[in-house]
């Protein structure tokens, strides 16, 4: 097949920025071109990838991310939208392609499927945080059955459209590629968090258990909230962090390799969470809350442990 995947709007491929949307359209495009199929990727200015994969990159104002606006806000699409721009492209060369990718989660995809005459396909990366998204997308998957996949059934379960379980869902996990990760059998005594610095992802539970126990915490991700991050080393100054920036998958699986245990502690339902088998692909066991994707994926006692949110 011929397949064109649009990327997410929030930010150029290869920033951080776009979480664990950059790593799964890496992989899955990856594995799409060794099976035979022929792939572009749409994605924002500047995007890059540590591959091969052909980028058509589109200028324009990157949107701002759904995490940072009120359940209730309006659609808004700001002037010489990069999201307008990806898709504008997409309509002009869609006679070229078999099926279209849709990775981002934003409104605009959604209500442009049915003016397109090649499908789309729409992998949803996030569990509900608009009314109006949940509408749209609830739309589209009774409309255009099949078309819409989301990640986890706990993500799934999210949305508003779904309260009744009347519309079939389609659940199509994260993977990542194993030959980039490496078994470690020594690990080391400290443990890892990995997540962009927001506060979403709940850091600051993660520096308060490590100083409690006095056990240092390397911390990677892309410092999206500064002020977010100077407030958790205020509250914990006697926390043995110790923060790395944003690491590429070779440096990173090393650090988790060698890792005591992950700590994942969100303060929303992750849709999945990669980051999860990252870590257990290096056989790191991962301490996470029970909610959300991690809870679907975690072997409680075997593959990790859950702890609780209150």
């Amino acid at each position: 097949m011929k397949l064109l995947f649009v990327s997410t709007s929030v930010a150029a491929l290869g920033s951080g920025l776009g979480g664990g949307v950059e790593l799964s359209l890496q992989n899955i495009a990856n594995e799409m071109l060794r099976r035979g199929h022929q792939l572009q990727i749409v994605a924002p200015e500047g995007s890059k990838l540590n591959s091969a994969i052909p980028i058509i990159q589109i200028p324009g104002t990157l949107q701002t991310t759904a995490v940072d606006r009120a359940r209730t806000a309006p659609i808004v699409l700001p002037d010489d939208s990069v999201l307008a721009n990806m898709w504008d492209y997409a309509h002009q060369v869609q006679a070229n392609y078999d099926l279209i990718v849709n990775f981002a989660y934003d409104w605009l995809p959604f209500y442009l499927t049915p003016f397109f005459t090649t499908p789309i396909a729409h992998r949803v990366s996030m569990s509900s945080l608009s009314d109006a998204m949940d509408r749209m997308i609830g739309c589209i998957a009774e409309k255009f059955p099949n078309s819409v996949a989301f990640l986890t059934h706990s993500q799934a379960k999210t949305f508003s459209f779904n309260q009744g379980g009347n519309l079939p869902i389609t659940c199509l996990s994260s993977a990542i590629d194993l030959s980039l990760y490496q078994f470690s059998s020594q690990p080391q005594p400290w443990l890892a968090w990995l997540g962009r610095i927001a506060p979403e992802k709940g850091l600051e539970d993660a520096v308060a258990a490590a100083q409690i126990l006095n056990v240092p915490l390397k911390i990677v991700g892309k410092m999206q909230e500064q002020s977010y991050w100077e407030q958790i080393c205020k509250d914990y100054p006697d926390a043995p962090v110790d923060y790395l920036g944003f690491l590429s998958t070779q440096e990173l699986q090393k650090l988790l390799g060698q890792s005591r245990a992950m700590l994942m502690t969100p303060r929303w339902i992750e849709a999945f969470g990669v980051v999860v088998i990252e870590a257990l692909a290096c056989g790191t066991p991962v301490i996470s809350y029970r909610c959300g994707g991690p809870a679907e994926v975690i072997e409680d006692g075997k593959t990790g442990f859950f702890g609780r949110t209150e």
